[in-house]
């Protein structure tokens, strides 16, 4: 075992170093003849250049840049050259990446991940979220065989933002993925690359949102809304849940359906689709 692996061990309590020991020994068995290696933003990994921080118990690369108030919880790591602000409280188990930019009073939960990506201030990140992981791209090369495209950007969260359990917002291709203040976000939700939503939106638990949306200001998205990628919605748009949004919406106002349209016309659809199916069943017992 590599001697940050011993370091991290060393860090947490007995009872969990059978499964952590566990754990590195898969990963030092890991084959790269399975797994292609993929390009990310290369950071500094010499173990003897991680110590262990004075508040918390965590783990820092020595070229990052933490304020002497911040809390960094057992079991997370900051890797090099990150910046974490002011009153900054890193969760058990998250990974603060190279390169990667935590704003001040900034507090996340457990094993959250960041990686090319940076946070703004006063924001809330809660168990399990991961920004500025790889966007779902690829093309068909000459030969028919699926490549990746390179993703090579940043996701860019703003202030105030609260960001739900398990949610995952992908880093950019041809621009950044951008979330604006005070907007908040439930659970489970899929922020797809190249995604730029405005302020003080609010999405709900299970969104799935494609690539390169573009997204006003005050937008609120009902329960597993879904969107596909490459169109507009502007601001003050409300959609209701299971909608599903196939063409840009240029007008403020309420939408609902799949495809979605104004709620007016979808509500008198449900209203007539319901008319129709009575008429039916009457007729067909008579």
């Amino acid at each position: 075992m590599n001697p940050f692996m011993k370091f991290l061990l060393s860090t947490v309590s007995h009872q969990d170093q059978f499964l952590a020991a566990n754990l590195f020994v898969s990963c030092e068995n890991f084959s790269e003849d399975k797994f292609p290696a993929v390009n990310y933003p290369a950071g500094k990994t010499d173990d003897q250049e991680f110590q262990k921080w004075c508040n918390g118990g965590g783990t820092y690369h020595k070229s990052a840049h933490i304020d002497p108030t911040a809390q960094i919880e057992i079991g997370a790591v900051v890797h090099s050259e990150s910046v974490v602000g002011a009153n900054v409280c890193i969760g058990s188990g998250t990974i603060v990446g190279p390169a990667v930019t935590i704003g001040q009073s900034t507090r996340t939960g457990y094993n959250v991940v960041f990686s090319n990506c940076s946070i703004g201030d006063f924001c809330v990140i809660h168990h399990g979220v991961a920004i500025g992981q790889d966007g779902f791209g690829f093309f068909v090369d000459e030969q028919g065989i699926m490549v990746k495209k390179p993703q090579s950007l940043k996701a860019r969260i703003g202030n105030h933002v609260e960001i739900g359990a398990n949610t995952c917002i992908d880093r950019g291709s041809w621009r950044d993925t951008i979330v604006g203040d005070h907007t908040k976000i439930d659970n489970l939700v899929q922020i797809g690359h190249n995604v730029e939503i405005g302020k003080g939106c609010m999405l709900c638990g299970q969104v799935g949102i494609a690539g390169s949306v573009t997204i006003g200001d005050y937008v609120t998205l009902g329960g597993r809304v879904s969107i596909r990628d490459h169109v507009c919605i502007a601001s003050k748009v409300r959609l209701a849940a299971n909608s599903c949004v196939t063409k840009s919406i240029s007008e403020a106002g309420d939408y609902g359906g799949f495809p979605a349209i104004p709620i007016h016309e979808w509500r008198k659809q449900v209203v007539s689709v319901r008319k129709i199916s009575k008429e039916f069943w009457h007729h067909k017992k008579t």
